[in-house]
C-alpha cells in the first residue's frame, strides 16, 4: 500500500483520491486555526505559491488532538484559513493522527517517516512529511521546522 491508495476527505465533504496527485512532490502537514505555529500558514502559502508551477502540492490536514487547537468545523477552518493566511492549497477534512481513530492516512505516514528516536506518534501541530513524485515519504520536520527550511529538501525532490 502507498500513499496514492488513500482515500480522503476535503474540507468541503467531498471525497478526493490521493491517486490524484500522482507525479507531484507533497507535503502533507497537520494543522490548527489556534496554536503558536499556526503563523506558519503563511510561510506555508509561500512555498506553495513559489512551487506550484513546479508540481508541487501542500495537503493541510486540521487535527483538534492538541490541546484542542482546532474546535472549529470544517467550513469555519476553512474560511480561517483562507480570510486570516490567504491559504489556497487543498485543505481536508478534520482528522486525528494518533490513538484509536488515527486516519489511515496518518497510520502510514507515521510508519514510513518516524519520528525522534524512531517514535511514530505524531507530538505536535504542524509535523510536516515530505513525498516524492513517486509517493516515497522521504523526511518527516517537526513542528518547529519552518517552511522556509524546507526550500533545500523541496528543490532538490523537484529537481532544481
Amino acid at each position: 500500500m502507498g500513499i496514492y491508495d488513500f482515500t480522503v476527505e476535503d474540507i468541503q465533504g467531498n471525497e478526493k483520491s490521493l491517486a490524484d496527485y500522482k507525479g507531484k512532490v507533497l507535503l502533507v502537514v497537520n494543522t490548527a486555526s489556534k496554536c503558536g505555529f499556526t503563523p506558519q500558514f503563511k510561510g506555508l502559502e509561500k512555498l506553495y505559491n513559489d512551487h506550484k508551477d513546479e508540481g508541487f502540492e501542500i495537503l493541510g490536514f486540521p487535527c483538534n488532538q492538541f490541546m484542542q487547537q482546532d474546535p472549529g468545523t470544517n467550513s469555519e477552518i476553512a474560511e480561517f484559513c483562507e480570510l486570516n493566511y490567504g491559504v489556497s492549497f487543498p485543505m481536508f477534512a478534520k482528522i486525528d493522527v494518533n490513538g484509536d481513530n488515527t486516519h489511515p492516512l496518518y497510520q502510514f505516514l507515521k510508519k514510513e517517516a518516524k519520528g525522534v528516536l524512531g517514535s511514530e506518534g505524531v507530538k505536535w501541530n504542524f509535523t510536516k512529511f515530505l513525498v516524492d513524485r513517486d509517493g516515497k515519504v522521504v523526511e518527516r520536520f517537526p513542528p518547529t521546522a519552518e517552511p522556509s527550511k524546507l526550500e533545500k529538501p523541496l528543490q532538490k525532490l523537484l529537481g532544481k
